[in-house]
């Protein structure tokens, strides 16, 4: 088992990757996702279920988007949620995976 939790659009130099769009955020926090995943030994096919946490629920289809560039053949069972805020005001999602390997 696999768990990724809480990515954020956190960029290299610690500042905020696109942080004036969810469906850029999104990308970006997949991308971190898909990276901790395959360090670990699995693949984003492993992915059972991911987690979307929005700032703004009302930007679910921007990030919807995103995600579905990413798991549309995978299909995990998925959540979306609006949360109150993150650590960062400029973060406009975070996003989890649960991953089971063979």
């Amino acid at each position: 088992m696999i768990s990724v939790s809480g990515t954020a659009a956190i960029a290299p130099d610690g500042s905020t990757a696109h942080p004036d769009s969810v469906y850029e955020q999104t990308k970006y926090c997949i991308e971190i996702m898909k990276k901790a995943i395959e360090e670990a030994g699995g693949t984003l096919e492993n992915v059972i279920r991911t987690r979307i946490m929005l700032t703004d629920i009302s930007k679910w289809e921007e990030a919807a988007k995103a995600h579905g560039e990413y798991f549309t053949d995978i299909r995990p069972a998925c959540t979306f949620v609006e949360v109150s805020g993150f650590i960062k005001k400029d973060w406009l999602v975070e996003t989890e995976a649960d991953c089971l390997l063979d």
